[in-house]
């Protein structure tokens, strides 16, 4: 069956060129089109699409009360929020929108043809996403489900070795869901948690502005990666939007490099660049975490950490928007402890604290 999406947005030219662009996709059938968020709320309840696309700036009623009108009335309801304003597109996924696609404009980089393309990609990756939620997976040799306690966060980690060394770093990786997912497991972290490198799925332009959110919303330092940041007790570092980020090793610890490339394992920034620089650099002085999002980007070699003597966390199917990172992950046997993503950051602070 076609995916039904209903068009929202302000610009009668942006609402045709969307019905024209994703009709051309034979698995995806445009039900409707609406200017602003009340003529949305009419047809959604006679329509009721699949997916939703979202503009965020629309007269009479602003496309994040929409989103709050709409997403518990209507749960089964995805939305796939279309902006080109990085403030307005967090506001959104906190709401409830599942995913976003960048408008196409100069700071973006993206051209129509791409912006289509990305458009079809996650309109899809939205319709799927319950049933992947619910998709039945066999474990894997050598790993286990786990629920950890959701112990309260200390405001500082114990003098120990491990959390205070230059030598530990925590690595994460996400895609879909994943900008709620890092907040959840980075916020309440110590001031002296070891050193963070993240990679989220996401095009230039948004990622300063996302780790400034993150910055403003937790305890230790968040800041967009550049190229030889050094890896430090109470900062994390996020992949700039276009730029692989890899860590390197020296006799004061980890540094980082940032350069542009080809795409690895489909993205850029790419978690298995990151997760491989891991493996070869910082072997068992490394925690590995895989969070929500579509595909593979990560699992392999969150494998490689784990061979080195890293300790990895999967985030678990009922907790993701998207079971696809972590359930390859898990499944190639990747995955040490696979958790609710409410249990992840626990997990860390008492591995940390042996």
């Amino acid at each position: 069956m076609k995916i039904r999406v209903l068009v929202v947005d302000d610009s009668i030219f942006f609402r045709e060129f969307m019905s024209k662009s994703l009709t051309q996709d034979v698995g995806i059938e445009v039900v409707g089109l609406a200017s602003d968020a009340f003529e949305a709320q009419q047809k959604v309840a006679s329509l009721l699409p699949d997916v939703i696309t979202l503009d965020m700036e629309m007269p009479k009623m602003r496309g994040t009360d929409f989103l709050r009108y709409i997403r518990p009335k209507y749960p089964k309801i995805q939305v796939v929020v279309i902006s080109s304003n990085p403030n307005n597109v967090f506001e959104a996924l906190h709401a409830g929108a599942v995913d976003f696609v960048a408008k196409p404009s100069a700071q973006t980089k993206m051209d129509n043809a791409t912006f289509v393309r990305e458009a079809i990609s996650k309109i899809k990756i939205a319709a799927s996403s319950a049933q992947m939620k619910r998709a039945e997976v066999a474990p894997a040799a050598g790993t286990q489900r786990v629920t950890a306690p959701v112990m309260p966060i200390p405001a500082r980690l114990p003098a120990t070795a491990k959390a205070i060394s230059n030598k530990t770093l925590i690595a994460i990786g996400a895609s879909t869901g994943g900008t709620e997912a890092i907040l959840a497991v980075i916020k309440d972290l110590p001031a002296n948690t070891p050193g963070i490198v993240m990679v989220q799925h996401m095009p230039v332009g948004f990622t300063k502005m996302y780790a400034e959110r993150l910055d403003k919303m937790s305890k230790i330092a968040v800041r967009e990666a550049q190229d030889g940041d050094r890896v430090t007790p109470g900062l994390a570092l996020l992949a700039a939007g276009d730029r692989h980020m890899r860590i390197r090793s020296d006799s004061r610890g980890y540094f980082v490099r940032c350069e542009a490339g080809e795409k690895v394992s489909g993205h850029c920034p790419s978690v298995d660049a990151l997760f491989e620089s891991v493996a070869q650099n910082a072997g068992a002085n490394a925690i590995g975490v895989i969070l929500t999002g579509m595909g593979a980007d990560g699992a392999k070699n969150l494998l490689a950490m784990k061979k080195t003597g890293a300790y990895t966390i999967g985030q678990d199917q009922a907790s993701c928007v998207v079971y696809g990172m972590p359930m390859v992950a898990y499944n190639l046997g990747g995955v040490v402890d696979q958790m609710p993503l409410n249990s992840i950051p626990s997990a860390i602070v008492r591995y940390l604290s042996k």
